[in-house]
């Protein structure tokens, strides 16, 4: 099968749930002949395989059927997160209806609680039922049509026995009502569904923000080019009709839909997005240039060599997503205990229900016993003992400036041991400053303060910034003109002043700008990446929590060595987006857990690929999408927080799971001794539920 050239294929899988699905699904379709390999993608529940040429559609979508899996064959674009964005907001809309249905039954139930009896009770439970049983063929659906796929591909998974549970008690419940029994369990239903729901909406929340960092990259591609045709005229050509040997005409401004080669004009280009260069790049004839990159000062025309899918950008894209799926096996604890569940809690049921027939208690009260059972043992507690956690922890840190995107972050974020950090936009600021303008005589500030405004360049502006904060007022001048590529010029009392690029002397220094009258030199400002004003704090702060640092940058070595000086850390320097996935990986093979911190295009396989990412507000797309976490404001320090909320949160997920397992060593016992109503079992449940979420509110506290 392998001197055969193989078709790679990607679907959306919305019901894998756990690791037994993903078990189920990497070993099972692979027994198809026509499918080489299989890979789950457990964040954006997808599936990639690696077929043989022959293997059609409808095959591969029969392939997940027999496995008892709904497929949907996706493309590049953002179907994935469409589906997921409707499911999360379809599983809201079922909480809401089961919280207002438990809301009101249970206020009916208050009377027959409280000793109505006779035509009273059996009215309060007719309009129980009124209630129950339309919000239960609503609400339950997620779980009802899980269970049936599963049940009718002849395998069982957690949500059979929680759909056995419902439809059992809502059906005893109905019996009881129509017979004028003296107990009915629709508040039971309706809370065991409410519950259930909120623990997977939450999940189901944090799954959706860490998905989408590729589509985002792809934004950064320029959506077309002028593209110039044979007779000399120029049409717009739409990124995707882009071929290689075609000729685009780049304005000053635009964004390169291609990869392609200079053939004439001259301008600087912005590479930050690539290289992590914050520095501008001159670029001349027969210079390679990428697309995503920006034309900052001049038209240039640009012989395109790759296109579309062929480009770096798209390199980058695919680096991430196949960084994403490394990391998309991490599975949690609940998912591996759940596999457990339904074989279990079937076994569980079946026996209570078969031995107290034996025992002659009659099927009516047999069942009874069976749904008691059913229902305590539903895993909520086991459910939201982590995503309760997590989501409350991410407010906490929220208040305190870092967003966290996936709940599985934290529990990564816990472990890590080592931080990689990328210098420009990361440590520092990622924004030039002026520096030592105050020391200018008064007539350069007021002339270089009104050339300064009249240019939208990033360093112009840096210098209008700076000059503005000293209540400098500008020079009086006429004939303003900017020259792209060079700078700006105008007329100053008979002379010509520009401000613009340094004398050939001082070309050296890319992060420079000039004052000239009528081209004699006058002043020379340089410009600096600050350092963020805590990096020292916070790289010491890493270091007391034992996690060591060093830089990953894909700046020049001068421009990264005095930051390296200044916090004392290891740097590499000049590194491509290659060259640190590849960092990850070699100490991620000798067993370090990696904290990827970066900003920009260049670093988005990194941070996908670390056991746990965070980026600052101020990076592009692609950096805040491929990053677990974002850390806002131009302080170093909420990464720290980050962390120590991180292991403070995952000490709480311990005591969950702990609290879980000693209710359950508690009330099953009494379910299957007959103790237990299905009503007991359902408050029994849902108390077990509150405890969870009351101890994770402890970590709200220890926040402030």
């Amino acid at each position: 099968m392998s001197a055969v050239a193989l078709v790679e294929r990607d679907f959306a899988v919305p019901d894998i749930r756990c690791a037994g699905c993903i078990a189920k699904l990497e070993q099972g379709l692979v027994r198809d002949r026509r499918i080489a390999a299989a890979r789950v993608n457990f964040t954006e529940k997808r599936v990639h395989l690696s077929c043989l040429p022959d293997a059609d559609m409808p095959d591969l979508l029969g392939a997940f059927t027999t496995l008892g899996f709904e497929a949907h064959p996706i493309g590049n674009g953002p179907e994935t997160a469409d589906a997921a964005a409707e499911s999360s907001r379809e599983l809201l809309r079922a909480v809401a209806v089961a919280g207002f249905a438990m809301m009101n039954i249970m206020l009916l139930s208050v009377s027959v609680w409280s000793g109505a009896v006779g035509v009273t009770r059996d009215l309060f439970h007719w309009l129980s039922a009124l209630i129950a049983l339309p919000a239960v063929a609503y609400t339950g659906r997620p779980f009802f049509r899980s269970a049936w796929r599963a049940v009718s591909h002849g395998r069982t998974n957690m949500d059979v026995p929680i759909s056995i549970g419902v439809l059992l008690v809502c059906a005893m419940s109905l019996y009881e009502t129509a017979t004028g029994g003296a107990h009915a369990y629709f508040d039971g239903a309706a809370m065991l569904l409410f519950f259930l729901l909120c623990g997977r909406w939450l999940d189901s929340v944090m799954r959706d923000r860490a998905r989408g960092g590729v589509t985002a990259l792809l934004r950064n591609m320029g959506t077309g080019a002028m593209v110039v045709q044979e007779d000399g005229h120029t049409r717009w050509t739409d990124t995707t009709a882009i071929q290689p040997e075609m000729v685009m005409l780049v304005a000053a401004g635009e964004r390169l839909s291609a990869d392609g080669v200079v053939t004439g004009g001259e301008s600087r280009i912005d590479l930050s997005l690539l290289t992590g260069e914050s520095a501008p790049q001159a670029v001349h004839v027969n210079d390679l240039v990428h697309a995503g990159t920006l034309n900052l000062d001049a038209p240039i025309r640009v012989k395109v060599t790759a296109a579309g899918s062929d480009t770096a950008i798209a390199d980058i894209a695919r680096l991430m997503g196949e960084a994403a799926q490394g990391k998309s096996r991490y599975v949690r604890i609940a998912d591996r205990a759940a596999r457990l569940y339904a074989p279990a809690v079937h076994t569980l049921a079946l026996a209570a229900f078969a031995g107290w027939m034996i025992a002659g208690a009659g099927w009516h009260h047999s069942l009874l016993i069976a749904a008691a059972v059913l229902i305590i043992t539903c895993p909520c507690a086991l459910g939201l003992a982590v995503p309760a956690a997590q989501i409350v922890a991410a407010g906490a840190l929220m208040r305190n400036g870092v967003l966290i995107k996936d709940g599985s972050a934290l529990e990564r974020l816990a472990e890590v041991d080592r931080a990689l950090i990328d210098k420009t936009g990361t440590l520092t600021l990622g924004r030039p400053e002026a520096v030592d303008l105050d020391e200018l005589d008064s007539k350069d500030q007021s002339l270089i303060l009104a050339l300064s405004q009249a240019s939208r360049h990033p360093l112009s502006e840096a210098l209008t910034r700076g000059l503005q904060a000293l209540d400098v007022r500008p020079a009086q001048l006429s004939g303003l003109r900017e020259m792209p590529g060079f700078g700006v010029e105008a007329q100053w009392q008979g002379s010509m002043v520009t401000l613009g690029r340094p004398v050939e002397a001082d070309m050296g220094d890319a992060l420079a700008t000039q004052l000239a009258i009528d081209g004699m030199p006058l002043a020379t400002i340089r410009f600096a990446d600050q350092l963020r004003p805590d990096a020292r704090e916070a790289i010491e702060a890493l270091r007391a929590e034992g996690i060591d640092s060093m830089i990953l940058s894909g700046d020049r070595t001068e421009a990264v060595a005095p930051v390296a000086r200044q916090l004392g850390l290891t740097a590499q320097t000049g590194m491509s987006p290659q060259d640190k996935l590849s960092a990850i990986q070699r100490q991620s093979i000798v067993g370090h857990k990696i904290l990827m911190l970066g900003d920009g295009l260049n670093d988005g396989p990194a941070l996908a690929a670390g056991h746990a990412s965070m980026a600052p507000g101020s990076a592009s797309d692609v950096g805040k999408n491929a990053a677990d976490c974002i850390f806002l404001g131009d302080r170093l320090m909420p990464v720290v927080s980050a962390i120590r909320m991180a292991r403070r949160t995952q000490a709480v997920v311990r005591q969950n799971f702990m609290a879980a397992i000693l209710y359950n060593v508690v009330a099953v016992p009494l379910a299957f001794m007959g103790l237990v109503t299905p009503l007991v079992a359902a408050i029994a449940m849902s108390g077990s539920s509150l405890i969870v979420v009351g101890n994770a509110l402890r970590l709200k506290r220890a926040s402030k």
